[in-house]
């Protein structure tokens, strides 16, 4: 009898199905590219306003969870192995998001979008080498480096603009080891998209709702029902669901290195959208350390076929 904790046997793949593969994972990571650049900008602008991060976490999980239950009356209970979900629930469903939240009440969506950006590269490489996937090229860890270097000088010469930025930067660098951990879950146990995001959809409400409705502060009954149902939208149905079978179908197909890659377009997005949008403009320099992080990004994305 098949042991259920152990991945499926790989099947052969012809060169026709692994190019197609290869585009299915492009148009998943093109389309989770625009989910990532609203994520930075929603979720900043929401925590300034009436609502703490715990509460956007709420409404994440809340809306999340009414998401799921369609599919699950059409599929039935997600095909993951039991012992797989509490590891991707900890580091995809509760540890990533929360911890960006929390950042964005200290640091602008720019810091967000170029340290979390940055970050998934550098630390998904960092951690497949210490788990024994061996070394990123050279021309990999050069665009390790650049990013590094530009997210150095984005702290530096703009932390000073909002106080206690430091703080948010920590965290957001906290959420993206965390959602790394998740990548490389993903590929080592070949996680399917769907029925892992569904899992994490269906778990994370039970988990974490009680927690927020008896300890953690609130500012929900000052929100009015427009930003509520918004936010439950795109924080539950958006960033959630869509984004996680996004992201999980083009590790699948990528790989995590490229796919996490993708974000060099991230940060340049958000730092020119939050401007007009949020009122956070960034200094010459500021914009110079985004650009930096993008060439890093870009080239570690050129040394992949």
């Amino acid at each position: 009898m098949p042991d259920p904790t152990q991945p499926p046997p790989r099947a052969p793949i012809t060169p026709d199905a692994a190019a197609r593969e290869r585009r299915i994972g492009w148009i998943c990571a093109g389309l989770l590219l625009m989910v990532w650049a609203s994520f930075h900008l929603v979720s900043r602008f929401v925590v300034r306003e009436t609502l703490t991060p715990w509460d956007v976490a709420a409404l994440r999980y809340g809306g999340a969870f009414l998401c799921v239950l369609p599919f699950l009356a059409l599929r039935g209970l997600p095909r993951v192995p039991v012992t797989r979900i509490p590891a991707a629930l900890v580091f995809a469903g509760l540890g990533f998001p929360i911890m960006a939240y929390a950042g964005y009440r200290l640091a602008p969506a720019a810091h967000g979008a170029t340290i979390m950006a940055a970050g998934l590269p550098a630390v998904t490489a960092i951690l497949a080498a210490l788990a024994g996937q061996g070394m990123p090229s050279r021309r990999r860890m050069l665009g390790i480096a650049t990013i590094i270097a530009g997210s150095l000088l984005l702290a530096v010469t703009t932390g000073g603009a909002w106080a206690g930025a430091w703080r948010g930067d920590l965290l957001f660098l906290a959420a993206v080891s965390s959602w790394a951990v998740y990548t490389l879950l993903v590929q080592r146990w070949r996680l399917p998209a769907l029925d892992t995001t569904l899992a994490i959809g269906l778990t994370a409400a039970p988990v974490y709702l009680p927690v927020w409705w008896l300890f953690l502060p609130s500012g929900l009954a000052e929100a009015s029902w427009a930003a509520i149902l918004g936010q439950a939208a795109f924080q539950g149905a958006g960033a959630a669901i869509i984004a996680g079978v996004l992201f999980t179908r083009s590790v699948t197909a990528l790989g995590p290195t490229i796919t996490t890659m993708i974000g060099a377009a991230v940060p340049g997005i958000v730092a020119l959208v939050a401007w007009p949008l949020l009122g956070e403009a960034l200094p010459p320099v500021g914009l110079l350390a985004v650009l930096l992080v993008s060439a890093g990004m870009l080239l570690g994305i050129g040394g992949s076929r």
